[in-house]
């Protein structure tokens, strides 16, 4: 095991997880912009049922996996519940999320895997989500220094 606690199969796994994902993306048409606008102009319902399966499988292997299997195969902790507070970051990141992806016709999965098939076209849309993350990890280093300087003590 290294020292994060994954072991040596950590890395391919996720390559191999990656690929999949990729093809499956691909193989169901969401990596093509036009079949999402036309699913979320609700013209082509057939993207629901991709995406409801898709659900489906991941809410059944996580409910009956994390039963079966009490510890994590490559890291061997236990699996545990993940508490994120919903605040006003997680509806703000939410909105700006559908509202590029509703616009675009992009999301960041399908915009990788859709290099995969040969549509170059859409380095714009993925040049777009670096810049719209790098964007918010400047404004969120920056909001965070200036909380710091308002509970640093005065001279």
């Amino acid at each position: 095991m290294n020292s994060d606690g994954r072991g040596p199969l950590f890395l391919a796994l996720v390559i191999a997880g990656g690929l999949l994902h990729g093809f499956g993306l691909a193989y169901s048409r969401m990596a093509r912009p036009e079949i999402v606008l036309d699913f979320l102009q609700l013209e082509d319902f057939g993207l629901l049922f991709v995406m409801g399966g898709a659900a489906l499988v991941t809410g059944l292997a996580i409910q009956l996996g994390t039963r079966i299997i009490k510890t994590a195969p490559l890291t061997g902790t236990r699996y545990t519940g993940r508490e994120k507070g919903f605040d006003r970051n997680v509806i703000i990141g939410g909105v700006v999320f559908g509202a590029g992806w509703g616009l675009s016709g992009v999301c960041p999965g399908a915009g990788y895997a859709s290099l995969g098939i040969g549509n170059y076209r859409i380095l714009w849309a993925v040049a777009g989500l670096f810049i719209g993350a790098y964007a918010q990890g400047l404004w969120r280093v920056h909001r965070n220094s200036e909380a710091r300087e308002r509970s640093a003590p005065g001279d």
